[in-house]
């Protein structure tokens, strides 16, 4: 059988209305592959599926649908991965529920890499977009490449910063993968395909449906090594993807905020019921015992020989901005933006809202 008529069972397999996730599974435990399913005698399938499911499978002609996805798949940078596929996922397999196969559009090379999701409220703080942002690039600069769901406030914020970085960046969404939602993150959507990738398990042409957005949470945490949760309200589809990582063995993470904002209550809730509190980067690359590889680039100038310790001097222990740091040190924002970044990642400076910096005390 060649690739594209393997292809073609997967695809006849998997948009037979009726037929999920549960059912698929079941039968390519009991016959192997796709192709093999539809050898099958039907008294064997109905030992495996029942009779109605049968019926569904073998009477059911989607041939139109098979076909538009293969076209789909035959573009640039659009791939449809199956279970069979040395491209998938190995950390899906890890789930109770992995999708049979999945579209992508993008770098296929990010879906087997470290990864970490970055997720929280579609109605963030400023403070809370900022903080998704660097921590997503300062983890990015780390070697981890960021998941999310393309969602408004957190998500995207996490995607931007990113981008920002290296664009090693994961968006997983609700609907089929020919459509972009919400409407506004259309751009984002187009830089995350093409830097980035896209994923969706749902079939093409899937419009927006409610009940999907929480399913495709469960692959923002299963193809992670932990999720962070920046801000979430107390009922919020960032908990259900912060619960899912839980169940799923994954490392769980909340960044405290003002005891008056609600878009804080649910990662206090979260703390309370045992994620580790975050104020720093090195706090999850700790808990990850992740070993960055990231170098501070080394300055030209005499001057910066020494210049981490000799710059935490200068900061002292108050928050103080770039500029007054630049003024301070006689060296340029960028050169102290590699530096700080590296003492960030090592736990002896925060980066707080407003663009200035602070550094910690040692305990």
């Amino acid at each position: 059988m060649t690739e594209c008529e393997s292809l073609s069972s997967w695809l006849r397999l998997t948009l037979i209305p009726g037929i999920g996730g549960e059912t698929q599974r079941k039968l390519l435990t009991a016959f192997g592959l796709p192709d093999a399913v539809f050898s099958a005698d039907r008294s064997s399938l109905r030992a495996v599926i029942g009779e109605r499911s049968t019926r569904l499978l073998l009477d059911t002609d989607n041939a139109f649908l098979v076909e538009s996805a293969k076209e789909w798949s035959q573009e640039a940078d659009q791939r449809i991965v199956t279970l069979a596929d040395p491209e998938y996922p190995q950390s899906l397999l890890e789930i109770p529920d992995p999708p049979t196969l999945l579209y992508v559009r993008g770098r296929l090379d990010l879906l087997n890499r470290p990864a970490l999701a970055i997720v929280g409220s579609r109605n963030p703080t400023p403070q809370g977009i900022q903080n998704a942002e660097r921590f997503a690039s300062t983890f990015a600069d780390a070697g981890l490449v960021i998941a999310s769901g393309l969602a408004l406030g957190i998500d995207a914020a996490a995607h931007r910063g990113a981008l920002a970085s290296t664009g090693d960046t994961i968006a997983f969404i609700g609907t089929g993968i020919d459509r972009i939602y919400p409407a506004r993150n259309k751009e984002l959507a187009l830089e995350v395909a093409s830097r980035g990738v896209v994923v969706s398990e749902f079939p093409i042409g899937t419009p927006v449906t409610a009940a999907n957005f929480p399913r495709r949470n469960r692959l923002i945490s299963g193809i992670a090594r932990g999720v962070l949760v920046v801000e979430a309200a107390i009922v919020s589809g960032s908990l259900i993807t912060a619960r899912l990582g839980g169940e799923q063995g994954r490392e769980v993470f909340a960044i405290p905020g003002s005891i008056h904002s609600p878009q804080s209550r649910g990662c206090h809730k979260l703390i309370k019921q045992g994620a580790k509190l975050v104020e720093t980067a090195q706090d999850v690359l700790e808990e990850l015992n992740w070993q960055t590889t990231l170098v501070a680039a080394s300055p030209t100038n005499d001057k910066a020989d020494g210049v981490p310790h000799a710059l935490l001097s200068l900061m002292g222990f108050d928050p103080c901005s770039l500029d007054e740091l630049a003024e301070r040190s006689d060296l340029s924002a960028d050169s102290l933006s590699v530096i700080l970044l590296d003492l960030e990642l090592s736990g002896r400076v925060a980066s707080l809202p407003g663009g200035r910096y602070q550094q910690l005390q040692e305990v």
